[in-house]
């Protein structure tokens, strides 16, 4: 049980619920809870009778992270299936100490549309309307798409035929990488609110956390706290300095997150608004008059985040989300060589650096897509944050022991058996490493793990594969990112595309060519950080399978406008589909047909707006309608087929959607 919430206690949860992998005999939740929490579930589907469910310690693992933070990981089996395509109310109450009760209205009104009591789930009976996107960056200065998908939502909150599916993140959920000095303030001030755990920090020039917080160098300087002696040289270049991109972004490491619990603080200042109003307005350091600047900036853009993210919030409570990681869940060019890993795995600095990442992924989002694979692991953490020190910070070996097993882990992909079925990649741990050459980037995925992947197609007549990078993408760029590879540069303009590695590329277009894996395949993918539709086909005599290669990025981030106009020209001008210079590519072997956004430039083919995509499929698995969202509230765009056709049984379905937009 917890104590009642005074003005001077904190609320009893502070972050979710969220809503992650949902079926008719199986509900997984996510949220995090100012204590343990003796908490009941209600469900009360339409037209049914509510059903009351205690979360005990078989339905919920309460996993401490610090004296006021609990995660709660809800996982419950149900004995009578939960009906489809219907509308289900849902409630989370906590029982108070002295025995009353407090339920989502009263601790998280913001969680609720206008009109309802409580939030509400729909079991969708096929995978045929699916919200996606990828890239959401607090500090980037446009809107939020997660607070445009929520505005979809609420019009249609009460018709489940019109709610999606599900919401697939495709990567960067969070940014340890890139972090604004306001929102680096606003993590200690949480840290120190919560009494999140601190930790050791081996071969640091720090000794621990809270060094590590008071040093001077702790904004937008933390490069300066590497170990300080040669034979880090390469470490500090690849792992902290090798920030700077011109050809296409430029990212800081300069705030980067080292330990767990800061970690764990970005996972709850990104995913609900409940914490920001625990702590004060964020102290600005002494910095020059640059980072000033620089820190203004940051606070404006910070300021407009918080101000979406009750809605937000509001969307994850109400979709089944489901998640991977990309490189800056964990950090900026994550394995992209075999180089990088043995230099940054090498270093027990830099390996806990990963490691805090990698342990705060698996337990805020890679448990929820898959819970059955974790046991073993979760009981690890268990283990550990029950053995803090007398200064709250964790056992060193436990941790480092943990680290290790996370970073050989290999489940952290899953399938979805809906229909069509569902398979989410995972492009980041298992990848196929050029020992020749160590510097060149490896292939997104080992021999082994595709053919993991052609196991899970055979005999499925259609696929949704979600690939956080484009397997299909803009051709151009990939030219860019080749010549940078071999003039020794990969790192600089994140040279890692699914061509990149011939190996890699050659086993996946064998796959699409196998007689018994699918026609029609729908690939979402996002990291880019703008948006696209490809119709592909593969050229084979016998058959010919039918790719959609759909890309949308960022949910609040954004490329250059300028230079992707640029890079958009010349991409059509060099690689058009009826170009010779595509027999010198892996793209001899396909016809690759660009849709066309709505509301374009002449020409345009690349969308360049934060939002939110959406793909309706028909009964074959094929997109009959793609949009992106706009979280700037222009109109939504469709992205036309090149005939310029569309569906109109989906136009039809999906009209009222788009108005008012």
């Amino acid at each position: 049980m917890i104590p009642n919430t005074t003005a001077h206690s904190l609320p009893p949860v502070l972050a979710g619920p969220i809503l992650r992998r949902l079926e008719p005999t199986r509900l997984v939740l996510w949220l995090v809870g100012s204590a343990p929490l003796d908490l009941t579930l209600l469900l009360a589907p339409a037209g049914e009778a509510s059903r009351r469910m205690p979360l005990d310690a078989t339905r919920c693992r309460r996993v401490p992270v610090g004296r006021h933070a609990c995660l709660h990981m809800i996982d419950i089996t149900l004995t009578e299936p939960l009906p489809q395509d219907t509308v289900i109310g849902y409630d989370l109450i906590a029982t108070l100490d002295d025995g009353t009760e407090s339920n989502i209205a009263q601790w998280a009104p913001h969680l609720l549309h206008a009109g309802t009591d409580r939030p509400s789930m729909v079991l969708r009976s096929r995978a045929d309307n699916i919200l996606f996107g990828s890239c959401r960056k607090p500090h980037h200065p446009s809107l939020d798409g997660l607070a445009r998908a929520d505005a979809l939502l609420a019009d249609h909150i009460a018709d489940a035929d019109m709610r999606p599916a599900m919401l697939m993140l495709c990567g960067d959920q969070v940014y340890a990488d890139d972090v604004a000095g306001p929102m680096l303030a606003a993590i200690h001030a949480l840290i120190e609110r919560l009494g999140l755990y601190g930790e050791h920090l081996e071969g640091a020039v720090v000794a621990d956390s809270q060094a590590l917080y008071a040093h001077s160098a702790s904004y937008y300087h933390r490069e300066e706290l590497l170990p300080a002696f040669k034979s880090n040289e390469a470490l500090r270049e690849r792992f902290f300095g090798g920030v700077e991109k011109p050809i296409f972004t430029t990212s800081s490491a300069h705030n980067h997150l080292v330990t767990l619990a800061e970690v764990m603080a970005m996972y709850l200042l990104v995913w609900s608004p409940v914490p920001w109003q625990l702590i004060s307005e964020p102290f600005m350091p002494a910095l020059d008059a640059d980072h000033v600047r620089q820190w203004n900036r940051e606070k404006e853009s910070l300021d407009g985040f918080c101000r979406d993210l009750p809605q937000a919030a509001r969307q994850l409570a109400h979709v089944q989300t489901l998640m991977i990681f990309d490189d800056h869940d964990i950090t900026d060019d994550w394995n992209l060589s075999a180089k990088w890993a043995s230099t940054a795995y090498e270093h027990p600095f830099s390996r806990r650096i990963v490691g805090n990442a990698l342990i705060a992924y698996m337990l805020c989002q890679g448990w929820g897509n898959r819970p059955d694979v974790f046991s073993a692991v979760l009981e690890d953490v268990t283990t550990l944050t029950a053995t803090t020190d007398d200064a709250d910070r964790l056992q060193a070996q436990a941790q480092d022991t943990l680290i290790s097993k996370l970073l050989s882990f290999s489940q952290w992909d899953y399938v979805l058996r809906t229909q069509p079925t569902v398979i989410v990649l995972d492009t980041r741990t298992r990848r196929w490493r050029n020992r020749r050459l160590p510097n060149r980037p490896s292939g997104l995925m080992d021999w082994e793990s595709l053919t993991d992947l052609q196991h899970e197609l055979l005999d499925e007549t259609a696929a949704v594969i979600v690939s956080p990078t484009p397997m299909f993408g803009v051709k151009l760029i990939e030219v860019v990112q080749r010549i940078c590879t071999y003039t020794g540069h990969a790192l600089t303009v994140d040279a890692e595309n699914w061509m990149a590695h011939r190996g890699a590329a050659s086993v996946m277009l064998n796959i699409f060519l196998h007689s018994r894996t699918p026609g029609n395949y729908v690939v979402l993918s996002g990291d880019v950080h703008y948006s696209f539709a490809y119709d592909v086909q593969v050229r084979d005599q016998d058959r010919t399978p039918h790719i959609w290669q759909i890309t949308s990025s960022g949910i609040k981030n954004e490329f250059p406008p300028r230079l992707l106009d640029w890079l958009d020209r010349l991409n059509r001008w060099l690689y058009a589909p009826r170009s010779p210079l595509n027999w010198f590519t892996q793209r001899r072997h396909l016809q690759i047909h660009p849709r066309l956004p709505e509301h374009r430039r002449s020409g345009e083919r690349l969308w360049n707006s934060a939002g939110i995509g959406q793909v309706w499929l028909d009964a074959q698995g094929r997109p009959a309608r793609v949009v992106q969202h706009n979280a700037d509230g222009r109109p939504s765009t469709r992205f036309l087929a090149p005939d310029h056709g569309a569906s109109d049984a989906v136009a039809e379905q999906t009209k009222a959607g788009d108005q008012g937009r």
